[in-house]
C-alpha cells in the first residue's frame, strides 16, 4: 500500500491533539507543525510518535499547511486540523482510497462537526465536504490568513464516511474564535480592496441568521442550532465592522 503522511498544525491544543493524533496512529508518518505553543502541545505530539517542527511566526493557516506539507515524504497525505479525529470507518476507506484511487488524486471528505457538545445535522453544517486526502505534489493550499481551500490538479473523489469535528466546546471558546476569525477575515476583505459600512454590516450579520437558521434549517439542530445561528450572525457583523474600520484608517 501507498504510504500515507498525516500533517497538522498546532498552536496551545494540549486539549485537543491526543486524541487527533490517536486516532491516525496506523499512518506511516504524522507530521506536526507547531507555532510556539505554551502548552504541552509539542510534548504530547513528540511521545505519540509525531515529528515536530516549530516556527517562530504566524504566516497564516494556509501557508502554515504548506510548510506542513514540505516535511511530508508519503506518496499520500491526509491534513487534519487538531479538533479532528478518524474513525475507523473513515481509516478503511482511506486506506481503500489510497490502495486503488480510480484515477482520482484528491478525495473529499464529509466532516460531522459538535457544536457545544451536540453534533449538528442541519445549519449549513452537514456533511460540510472538506478536500483532505490527497497525492503529495499534485496539491497545496492556498495562501490565505483563515478559510483556505486545497487547490488541486487532478480529479477529486469523495468518500463517504465522516471525519469528526470537536469545534466549540463551550461560549469562551467560541467568543474566542468569533475574534480570531472576524479580525483574519476583515484584514483579507481589505487587502482585496473591499469596503463597508455599518449599512452592509448590520444587513449581512441578519442575512446569515436567517440562511443558517431558516433557509438550512438550524431550527432542527434544538437550541444549540439557535445558538450557532446568532454566532454566525455575530462573526459577520464583526468581520464586516473590522473592514469598515479598516477603511476608515
Amino acid at each position: 500500500m501507498a504510504k500515507l503522511s498525516v500533517v497538522v498544525i498546532t498552536k496551545n491544543e494540549a486539549d485537543n491533539i491526543r486524541a487527533c493524533l490517536e486516532s491516525v496512529a496506523w499512518a506511516d508518518e504524522i507530521v506536526v507543525v507547531d507555532s510556539g505553543s505554551s502548552d504541552d502541545t509539542v510534548n504530547i505530539c513528540k511521545v505519540l510518535g509525531a515529528q515536530v517542527h516549530t516556527t517562530t511566526d504566524w504566516p497564516g493557516f494556509g501557508l502554515q499547511k504548506n510548510r506542513a506539507l514540505l516535511h511530508a515524504t508519503g506518496e499520500w497525505v491526509l491534513s487534519l486540523d487538531a479538533d479532528e479525529r478518524v474513525t475507523p470507518e473513515l481509516r478503511l476507506e482511506v486506506e481503500a482510497a489510497i490502495k486503488d484511487p480510480h484515477g482520482h488524486t484528491a478525495f473529499r471528505l464529509p466532516r460531522l462537526s459538535s457544536f457545544c457538545g451536540r453534533y449538528m445535522r442541519h445549519s449549513g453544517w452537514h456533511p460540510d465536504y472538506v478536500t483532505r486526502l490527497f497525492h503529495r505534489g499534485d496539491a497545496r493550499f492556498s495562501d490565505d490568513l483563515v478559510h483556505e481551500r486545497l487547490i488541486v490538479d487532478g480529479p477529486v473523489g469523495k468518500l463517504s464516511q465522516s471525519l469528526l469535528h470537536e469545534t466549540f466546546q463551550d461560549l469562551d471558546e467560541l467568543l474566542t474564535k468569533i475574534n480570531q476569525y472576524s479580525t483574519a477575515g476583515s484584514q483579507m476583505l481589505s487587502e482585496k480592496g473591499k469596503t463597508a459600512t455599518l449599512k452592509k454590516a448590520v444587513s449581512h450579520a441578519i442575512w446569515a441568521f436567517f440562511r443558517t437558521y431558516i433557509l438550512r434549517a438550524g431550527f432542527l439542530d434544538g437550541r444549540e442550532g439557535f445558538m450557532l445561528a446568532v454566532s454566525t450572525a455575530e462573526s459577520t457583523y464583526y468581520r464586516y465592522a473590522k473592514l469598515m474600520l479598516l477603511n476608515k484608517r
